[in-house]
């Protein structure tokens, strides 16, 4: 049987192969899954339960329900101060779905999309499935892993359609400054391109750290796609509601083709997202102050080991290790990581082909656990 050539060439996820690894290993402590531990809330669990007894079991439209949109756009224009109409926000199958609708939409093949390596490795496959072309630019823990908007402007060719940003960043943590955002929404504007704003961590912000998208810069809400989910900031993994939000002729086009490939969101879990954005805000952040005190826990242990260093995380869940003076690679270290102390990250050059001297580590995980599992890795790393 013959494959689509773009299928055979999509590498399984590395994130869900170190999960079904450290499955297998009784007493592991995983630092590896991006997942909060958190429970959904319970009115926003209430929601979905009075949903379906109430018999909300039908076909949703295929934009998403009127009333989830008309709330989604409100708390949008609260959030990032950028207005938009009910009509401009497409309901999707998390933010991937998102992602996925937006790049099948504007790419034709051979497109280029450019984006920070080290990168979110889902992003560069998507781009493949999509037709496109993925243009890396590698980023560094000198500059805070933050793109250098010149750097992204001796990228650009004729094939250019497309710049992807990622702030507050997985895997790295990192927050784009507003200065950086400004010039490359300067660039964008300039080449004509569209940029995909993945926001998804957007409220995930830390020591004070307010959040700027990109569409809030001038000529930019008519070029950009707002990538957004209930999964982080709401804990809402499993009920698969993203958001996709951006100028009305992209938005249209892409609701066109959820006919083709979903149909429509789950309609239970859109009375659940109405009661996240409708009173979820209390909740939303009583997780952020607690991922605030595990990043300065985790991030005083890693420094004080000696041999392990990272520059501090300013959003998301993830610290970005640099693991060189160990002298290992990043996938021996997490093979012997997991094997000898039980406990699971992710080797960074499965973010990009130039992080094999880190590790990323999720502490969206409870402190308990992040105190055990940091022992133990100090303990393997001194063993070495």
């Amino acid at each position: 049987m013959e494959f689509s050539k773009k299928v055979a060439a999509i590498h399984p996820s590395p994130i869900r192969d170190m999960m079904v690894r450290a499955a297998r290993i009784d007493d592991v402590i995983s630092f590896a899954v991006g997942e909060p531990d958190f429970r959904s809330a319970p009115n926003v669990i209430e929601a979905a339960k009075r949903a379906l007894d109430d018999g909300e079991t039908k076909y949703a439209p295929g934009a998403g329900m009127t009333k989830l949109r008309e709330v989604y756009a409100a708390y949008l224009k609260e959030a990032i101060g950028v207005s938009y109409e009910t009509e401009n926000c497409l309901v999707t199958t998390g933010g991937m779905g998102a992602l996925f609708l937006g790049l099948t939409t504007l790419l034709n093949p051979g497109d280029e999309v450019i984006f920070s390596s080290p990168y979110w490795s889902n992003y560069g496959q998507q781009i493949v499935l999509c037709g496109g072309k993925p243009v890396a630019v590698d980023v560094d823990e000198a500059h805070d892993f933050v793109i250098d908007p010149v750097a992204i402007e001796k990228t650009i060719t004729e094939k250019t359609k497309v710049i992807l940003l990622n702030s507050p960043s997985n895997p790295t943590g990192s927050v784009i400054d507003d200065a950086s955002l400004r010039a490359i929404a300067e660039i964008a504007v300039k080449h004509d391109l569209v940029v995909i704003s993945d926001e998804v961590y957007r409220h995930i912000l830390f020591d004070g750290e307010t959040y700027t998208s990109i569409a809030s810069f001038p000529g930019m809400k008519e070029r950009t796609l707002i990538i957004d989910s209930c999964s982080k900031t709401h804990a809402m993994t499993g009920f698969r509601v993203g958001f996709a939000t951006g100028p009305l002729s992209l938005i249209r086009e892409m609701t066109k083709i959820t006919e083709d490939v979903w149909s429509c969101v789950n309609t239970s879990a859109q009375f659940a997202a109405i009661e996240a954005f409708t009173h979820g805000a209390d909740y939303r952040e009583m997780m952020v102050a607690e991922y605030e005190k595990r990043r300065n826990y985790i991030y005083q242990r890693i420094n004080a080991i000696d041999r392990l260093s990272s520059i501090k995380p300013m959003g998301a869940f993830y610290l970005f290790a640099n693991i060189t003076k160990t002298g290992l690679s990043a996938k021996e270290f997490c093979d012997r990581l997991l094997d000898e102390a039980h406990v699971a990250v992710v080797p960074g050059d499965h973010f990009g082909t130039h992080a094999s001297e880190y590790v990323r580590i999720s502490y969206a995980t409870s402190m308990q656990k992040i105190k055990e599992g940091m022992d133990r890795i100090e303990a393997f790393v001194n063993r070495l």
